[in-house]
Parts: structure tokens; sequence; C-alpha cells
């Protein structure tokens, strides 16, 4: 049986936000997804502040309280991803782990396809999240919710990974619910996957509200781009084009999306494409070497 723990990080969300709706909704989903999953072990878990204790639901299993912070100017503090996955892997000894953001809706047969992505094989992978109206703002739209298709995301939101990667990764004071964050997850994931792959057209996750690139704060912002450029240099070795998302496309089509999409960097990507032609380059003149050596 696969075994699976999922966390998300609550929050008490200022009644009337976007978050104090849409995290009920999000509840009630995982629920119902693990209900739906009934030959798997699921466990729901998450990592909260002190004070956001009280609303996270008793039939979620809640983590020691998270303490450090990052907080600029007075402003709200966010906490960093390494302290919640690191939560995670002290208190589950499931084989595989799932982060979301606590905005992030699941269909009832999310962990049910979750299970039939790891039984091919893949220790890492991204599902990308539908995005549907905000007309929807109670537990009682889920139907709805499930029912609407609405339009593709390309942000990266949902992260499965076998458990025992965890030790590998390099997550520095990057901070949660701030650009940088899904691409620090994304390239750890892919440099140390053995099989991985990004899910950019499964109806399995879903997020109210449309908004592409929402508006954010120049101060965190700026804090997890610096935290990424150090990142970075340390992943960039273990990175290659066949494990980055999109590799099963051709140079130009792959390249094109890749310039499109927020979480992927287009330098980056041209200094992978540039090592892969040159390692192409040297097999294919090593082989004319030694045929001709065979004459």
């Amino acid at each position: 049986m696969i075994s699976i723990a999922h966390i998300i990080n609550p929050v008490k969300a200022k009644e009337g936000s976007e978050l104090f709706i849409a995290q009920p909704i999000v509840f009630e989903s995982m629920r119902k997804a693990k209900a739906f999953a009934t030959l798997l072990d699921v466990k729901l878990f998450s990592a909260q502040y002190g004070e956001d204790t009280e609303i996270v639901p008793d039939d979620f299993q809640k983590t020691q309280n998270l303490e450090k912070a990052i907080q600029i100017n007075g402003k709200k503090k966010l906490p960093l991803i390494k302290d919640i996955l690191q939560r995670l892997y002290e208190s589950s000894t499931a084989e595989y782990f799932i982060y979301t953001n606590t905005d992030i809706i699941v269909l009832p047969q999310f962990y049910e396809t979750v299970a039939k992505i790891i039984e091919q094989g893949y220790d890492t992978f991204i599902i990308n999240r539908r995005r549907i109206p905000k007309i929807y703002n109670s537990v009682n739209d889920l139907p709805f919710i499930y029912s609407d298709i609405g339009k593709s995301h390309p942000g990266f939101d949902c992260f499965v990974f076998k458990r025992e990667l965890f030790p590998k990764f390099t997550l520095g004071e990057i901070c949660v619910g701030i650009p940088f964050v899904e691409a620090t997850l994304m390239h750890n994931l892919f440099a140390h996957a053995q099989k991985c792959k990004l899910f950019d057209n499964l109806h399995l996750t879903t997020h109210i509200g449309m908004n592409v690139m929402p508006k954010r704060d120049e101060e965190y912002y700026l804090h997890n781009r610096k935290e990424f450029e150090k990142i970075k240099k340390e992943l960039q070795p273990l990175l290659s084009v066949k494990k980055m998302p999109y590799a099963e496309y051709s140079f130009l089509t792959r390249t094109f999306k890749k310039a499109l999409n927020p979480a992927i960097f287009t330098m980056m990507n041209l200094e992978l494409e540039k090592k892969t032609i040159g390692e192409k380059i040297s097999f294919l003149w090593n082989e004319i070497r030694f045929r001709l050596l065979k004459k």
C-alpha cells in the first residue's frame, strides 16, 4: 500500500480575505479526497504558528509549531519552506510527501491519481492547478468547484516527492507565499530525482481566482530572489535538460514554453541547453574517431 503524507501551512486569515474564504474549502476537499482513496494510506498534516492552531481541523495532524519567520519592517511574518517540510519529515514515515499552497483545492480523485503516477516510476512530480472564477465562497460550492474546468495556470504549487529525497534539498531561507518558493522546490525536485515530470494538463487541483501574476511585496520578493541565487549555484551542476519541465518537447517548443513560465529562468535554461549540445557533439566526435581507428 502506497503511503502519502500531505502537509499545508494554515493561517488564521483576516475575515473576508481570499484565504479566509478558501481555507475551509481546501480542508474539506482534502478530507473528501482522503476518503475517496480507500486503498491508500493518506495522512493530512499541518505546519502552523502557535497563534494559528485554533483554525487547524482536528483531523489534521498538527506538527510542532513553527517558530522561525522572515519578517521585514514589521509586516506579516512568513514561514520558511524548509521548516514546513522538516516538520513533515520528523512527523511522518510515509514513502511520499506532498506539499501544496494553503489555497489549493484538491479534487476527489487527487490522491488516487497521485498513486497511479507513482506506480509509473516517478519519484518526484509537479501538478499544475486550474483556476476558476471568484463566484465560489463556501464548502457547499464544492460540487460546482469540482465541475468547473476553469483555465490553466503556469505556476507550480503542488509538489510530490519521495521522502528519502528531502535531506538532499537545498532550501536556504526561502519563505512561502512569495515568488521563488515554487522555483526553489521545482529545481530541488528535478535536480535530485531519478524520474520526474511536470503534469500541466491534469484536472486534479484548482484555485479560486483567475489571476496569473498576483501583486507582490517587493521587499519579500527581493529576499527570496537573493536566497534563490545562492541555491541555484548549488543545484545547477545537478540539473540537465532531460530532467527539466517540458523535456519531452523539441528544442524550439520547450525553449518557448520555458521562456513563458515565470518559475523557469531563461539564462539558466540556455546554459543547460548549451551543456547538452556540448555533450552531444563530444559523443558524436568520439564515435567518429573510434570508427576511423577501427578501419
